[in-house]
């Protein structure tokens, strides 16, 4: 019998592309991936993709090609198309624990001819400069709330006031604001990635397509060198945008009592996963293992589900079959929040732009260290340039509108994705912003599906007290 191998191509060694031949030939070659990516070289490879990836569409191939992006210095408005892709990988700089400089932000290339792009500059510097004075009152109240353990050294006390103070202050910073963001991803999606960017409507993320693409054509040339803007995205976005919608009266000053709006389930979700969990591990129908649930007791139905889920812990992935679930949501939270939702890709997630005109929340901290009155008139500024600049462009409005403002997110998920993004989010090293948010979908889905959602292992704590002990304004 032959021995069991397993052993890495290095990158170190191999090209990308080269190594995602060496992957490919062995659907067809008997030879062992060594002995295939020793007869490879960069030219033979890219003539391989040349014809099998490029001229018969067996993308698949590029996958096999990894490629890690650094991106420094982007707008976070701009982070939001780079993140959007399901199948990559992404590390962010956080605000939450890093503090930002005067200067360190985007000018969009839009305003570069503009009269309004003095007046952005001024007032992003004054949400800027507010947020630099609100740091030091928030930190002495933190000190005063969260004195020194003990034996505590000076590095390990200021990581652990940091965030308490940093994280309020941040609700000033606009999408203006720069950061970092690291991206593994392959081949394939780096392409799909750059075509979306370079069909974005706003400059600065076409920029950052091209600029992607020749960094991806070194490592992959063959791979990634057809990737263009795409008629289809481009002008269905501008048509969709030019179409008339009215204003229905009365919108958008509900969102206090409608923020968290579970608009569909599916009410036979939990008998559908009890179904296809017995369907799995039986030899019978979908059909006949539904007919068999249907039939059963409450109690049962409850001892089937304890079956299922009492072993679980929270670092536990459930079994996939809690998927044939799915539950909408219709969402308002403020845009520092939905920095933490967006993070959760296998949801579909249909956010609007970023917008002034849902109002703005207060962190109680900001009031309690009597700073409120200038985190207001910060929030004022926003709102007034905003106005200005969505009449020049609304896409490029969005870069004004600070961290605390509302922003409205349609979300699709399955029962087993509210398991990972409820008992995260609810942690008590969570954002409070968030917390609230997990915790008022968690609600909504065990009033409909009880049976399942008992299991989720959440932070002792309701989005009421969240909102009671960190907001002044939501």
């Amino acid at each position: 019998m032959p021995e069991r191998e397993i052993y890495l191509l290095s990158p170190r060694a191999l090209s990308p592309e080269t190594i995602a031949v060496a992957f490919a030939k062995t659907s067809r070659a008997p030879e062992s991936f060594r002995e295939i990516a020793s007869e490879l070289s960069d030219e033979q490879s890219a003539k391989f993709h040349e014809k099998w990836v490029v001229g018969y569409g067996h993308a698949s191939v590029a996958e096999h090609a990894v490629l890690h992006f650094a991106f420094e210095n982007v707008s976070r408005i701009a982070i939001e198309t780079i993140e959007s892709s399901r199948l990559a990988s992404y590390t962010e700089k956080s605000t939450r624990y890093q503090k930002w400089g005067a200067d360190d932000f985007t000018i969009p290339p839009e305003l570069d001819s503009d009269p309004l792009r003095d007046e952005f500059i001024e007032t992003v510097r004054f949400l800027f400069s507010t947020y630099a004075e609100s740091l030091d009152p928030v930190k002495n109240l933190i000190l005063e709330k969260s004195p020194r353990r003990e034996n505590e050294s000076d590095e390990g006390y200021d990581r652990r006031i940091r965030s308490q103070y940093v994280d309020r202050c941040r609700f000033i910073l606009p999408a203006a604001a720069n950061a970092n963001v690291g991206m593994t991803a392959n081949a394939r999606v780096v392409e799909m990635i750059i075509r979306k960017m370079l069909s974005h409507p706003l400059a600065e993320v076409r920029q950052i397509g091209e600029k992607m693409k020749e960094v991806a054509k070194a490592e992959t040339p063959t791979l990634v060198k057809y990737a263009d803007a795409v008629p289809y995205f481009v002008e269905t976005v501008q048509e969709i945008a030019l179409t008339p919608t009215p204003l229905p009266k009365g919108e958008g000053q509900g969102v206090r009592d409608n923020w968290c709006d579970l608009i569909d389930y599916d009410k036979d979700g939990e008998k559908k996963i009890l179904a296809a969990t017995l369907y799995r591990f039986n030899e019978m129908s979908f059909t006949n293992a539904l007919a068999y649930v249907e039939a059963l007791s409450e109690q049962e139905k409850a001892e089937l589900a304890d079956t299922l889920l009492k072993r679980l812990t929270r670092y536990d992935v459930p079994l996939r079959e809690l998927e044939y679930s799915t539950y909408t949501f219709d969402l308002v939270m403020d845009q520092g929040a939905y920095a933490e939702f967006k993070r959760h890709r296998m949801m579909t997630q249909t956010p609007q732009r970023l917008s002034t005109r849902l109002g703005y929340t207060i962190p109680r901290l900001v009031t309690e260290a009597g700073f409120g009155l200038k985190y207001e008139a910060a929030m004022q500024s926003a709102i007034q340039m905003y106005e200005k600049l969505h009449a020049f462009n609304p896409d490029v409005a969005q870069y004004i509108v600070p961290n605390g403002f509302n922003r409205r997110v349609l979300a699709q998920f399955n029962l087993r994705e509210a398991f990972a993004f409820c008992q995260l989010r609810s942690a008590a090293n969570a954002h409070f912003s968030i917390r609230r948010v997990a915790q008022k979908i968690y609600e909504e889905m065990a009033r409909v599906h009880p049976l399942l959602t008992k299991y989720m292992k959440l932070h002792d704590e309701t989005w009421e007290q969240v909102e009671e002990n960190y907001f002044t304004q939501v």
